[in-house]
């Protein structure tokens, strides 16, 4: 069975106010002086990112969904425990719903982001969330990047969790989503058909000099750089701790089904940047409160019939992982309760208050997986 890990991105935030703060080097000093100084990505890992007003967390890698789901739960409480001492919490929000102007972490990397991208970088202040999946090559890597392709916006709609920008309600399920994508490098990709061709891109795109190292290649999914892994790259940091659970069973699904194909020969669908942009942009739009593109034909269906494509798509790997029943609940109650982007929502309607939205949202960040 392939492995699996996450990374989630969280948002530092004021409890009373709502309003995003800068924390993220205190919490990080304090996670420090609790551990010993060392780095054990078997173990899982906090870290800082881009913004001060974020963290990041990225589980141990595991077979069994359960011990995802308790993976979560534990980083996320870490997270906010740390996050509570220096005076703040944590909430699972992938764009802040309250105005804010975000602040940039120290270290010449961040400055070149800053410089290179300008207004762009300044303005990232968005959370994602990140599956690995084990592969044993990266001949494999590149053929299950190949095959996924189509299947990824419907891993963008049913993590939507990104509704508002800046005090504002966007009109997308996943905004998060767009503003990540005006990054020169970010978005679906070509069919590469070999390692050699995938890595012969990435040098190319080196060499122009816009990036400035291989982590700046950011593709909707891609090869790790640090893991023998793909790393699918299009959800939101999901509100709901059994979100990103069923997010990364179905990827792993997805990579499971896409390895298998390879091996038996079938070759990938041929469809075009154009019609996988459409289909991004689609996702992100709707999430789970409007259509969606067919993954095999690119025509507009209903969320829940693509959903229930995509379950089938890959029926046998989760049958063979022991994940079908608990995917078909997962989606079940997600199509009745609502993504984060749909509870966010309600929540405004009920109280008329971002500030009120982000404080419940601080709270479900925390809850048990499946509450």
């Amino acid at each position: 069975m392939r492995s699996v890990g996450v990374e989630e991105e969280l948002l530092l935030v004021d409890a009373r106010t709502g309003e995003p703060l800068a924390l993220s080097a205190a919490v990080m000093s304090a996670a420090s002086r609790e551990g010993d100084g060392t780095h054990r990505p078997e173990e899982g890992t906090l870290e800082s990112e881009l913004k001060c007003e974020q963290v990041e967390f990225a589980t141990r890698p595991v077979l069994r969904m359960g011990e995802l789901a308790e993976e979560i739960v534990r980083w996320r409480a870490e997270a906010a425990r740390h996050a509570a001492g220096a005076g703040g919490a944590l909430a699972a929000l992938a764009t802040s719903p309250l105005p804010v102007r975000p602040s940039t972490m120290p270290g010449e990397r961040y400055r070149w982001v800053s410089r290179q991208f300008g207004l762009t970088a300044r303005e990232q202040l968005t959370c994602g969330c990140h599956v690995h999946v084990s592969v044993a090559s990266d001949e494999e890597g590149v053929a299950v990047l190949d095959r996924i392709r189509p299947w990824l916006p419907v891993l963008t709609a049913l993590s939507a969790n990104s509704p508002f920008w800046q005090g504002q309600d966007s009109a997308y399920g996943s905004y998060r989503s767009r503003v990540w994508n005006r990054l020169p490098s970010a978005g679906p990709t070509d069919v590469f058909g070999s390692a050699e061709r995938y890595h012969q891109e990435v040098r190319d795109m080196l060499a122009t000099g816009v990036l400035r190292d291989q982590g700046m290649v950011y593709f909707d999914a891609r090869l790790s750089a640090s893991y023998p892994t793909v790393e699918i790259r299009v959800a939101d940091v999901c509100l709901e701790p059994g979100t990103p659970v069923l997010l990364a069973a179905l990827a792993r699904a997805l990579v499971e089904t896409a390895a298998r194909d390879w091996r038996a020969g079938l070759p990938p669908a041929r469809i075009g940047v154009g019609l996988l942009r459409l289909a991004a942009w689609r996702a992100a739009k709707s999430g789970l409160d409007g259509p969606l593109l067919d993954p095999r034909s690119m025509s507009p269906a209903p969320p829940e019939a693509v959903l229930g494509l995509l379950v089938e798509h890959v029926r046998e790997a989760l049958e063979d992982s022991g994940d079908l029943e608990r995917v078909r609940e997962g989606l079940a109650r997600l199509l009745e309760r609502g993504n984060g982007a749909r509870l966010q929502r309600g929540l405004l309607r009920t109280t008329g208050d971002l500030r009120a939205v982000v404080a419940e949202c601080v709270r479900l960040t925390t809850a048990p997986a499946g509450a």
